[in-house]
């Protein structure tokens, strides 16, 4: 059975932002997404955040250097939603 969250997903629509910040932790290792853009300045909390709403991003450990700063990695709801666009 789906989660809230999952079902959500399902019919959210991702911005831009948010799509081309999940397609990047397709390459990366256990599907971590990049803390930083293509232009090395951090991603918008507000695109993280919104796709951890949405399912589509799970935090995965906390940074105790930085702790301010969210490690996430893909969902496999993100995973689908990336692979549908």
């Amino acid at each position: 059975m789906k989660s809230m969250a999952e079902r959500a997903a399902v019919h959210a629509r991702p911005s831009a932002a948010q799509l081309s910040w999940l397609k990047r932790g397709l390459k990366q290792p256990g599907g971590k997404l990049p803390l930083f853009d293509e232009w090395g300045q951090r991603v918008n909390e507000q695109t993280i955040r919104s796709c951890i709403a949405q399912g589509w991003a799970e935090p995965w450990f906390a940074n105790p250097l930085k702790p301010d700063w969210l490690v996430c990695k893909l969902t496999d709801t993100g995973r689908g939603l990336v692979g549908q666009h």
